[in-house]
């Protein structure tokens, strides 16, 4: 099982439902007057998991690449 992989697959999914979340609160405050607050964190939730996985796909290249440095210091 490859994390990167599934944690590239699980931000791709996460995001469709942030963007489903976002619709529905968008629809929802043209509706209502004062739309209930569980409906501002349909689309609050998967940003933060899209927080942490978008963080992590940015830091992975350079993780690796501090981790081929030092492999490279002990081998030489």
């Amino acid at each position: 099982m490859n994390w990167s992989n599934t944690i590239r697959q699980v931000h791709r999914w996460v995001s469709i439902a942030f963007t489903l979340g976002l619709i529905f609160n968008i629809v929802a405050m043209t509706q209502t007057q004062q739309p209930a607050f569980w409906i501002g964190l349909m689309a609050l939730i998967p940003l933060i998991v899209l927080l942490g996985t978008g963080l992590y796909m940015f830091a992975r290249p350079y993780l690796v690449r501090q981790r081929g440095a030092a492999n490279e210091l002990r081998v030489g």
